[in-house]
């Protein structure tokens, strides 16, 4: 009689085991929850006229003060078509300004405005209830935690090209 040899229970994440199950597999989790919290994002922002890419951009400047666009598209994840696109659109609107680094020429740095800050104070209001739901009954040890792995994750995967 021949044995299948079964894996460890420990590998019913892994799409390749017999035993997979979608529900113990991680990304299944993660592409679930981006997409919930992508949903509840884009409704509270368009409440405010506002959208997905240009948050991140204004969220990412409020933090880092001014970046280029690489460095935006870095951190949005994002192509540098798309970043350089939305941060002129973004512009036209008052929300942000460009200005061509002294040094180097073929690098533009962003920051806001004081229309950019105001949007800023104005996306806070209209999304602090959604990340306050979000976290409900997870400690801020639990949540730390989940940023540990959820780091470690991120760093066990392939970068971009």
């Amino acid at each position: 009689m021949t044995s299948v040899k079964r894996l460890p229970r420990s590998q019913r994440y892994n799409p390749a085991s017999e035993d997979f199950h979608k529900e113990d597999f991680p990304f299944y989790w993660l592409a679930r929850v981006h997409g919930r919290y992508q949903f509840a994002m884009e409704r509270a922002l368009k409440k405010v006229g506002l959208d997905i890419p240009s948050w991140r951009i204004l969220f990412i400047l409020k933090e880092e003060g001014v970046s280029s666009m690489s460095q935006i598209a870095e951190h949005a994840i994002a192509k540098l078509p798309t970043v350089t696109k939305t941060v002129y659109r973004m512009k036209n609107d008052g929300l942000l300004d460009t200005q061509v680094c002294d040094d180097d020429g073929r690098v533009t740095r962003v920051t806001l405005t004081e229309k950019g800050w105001n949007a800023v104070h104005v996306i806070e209001e209209a999304t602090q209830g959604l990340f306050k739901q979000s976290f409900k009954g997870m400690t801020e040890a639990q949540i730390k935690r989940l940023n540990k792995l959820l780091d470690q994750l991120f760093h066990n995967l392939p970068e971009p090209m």
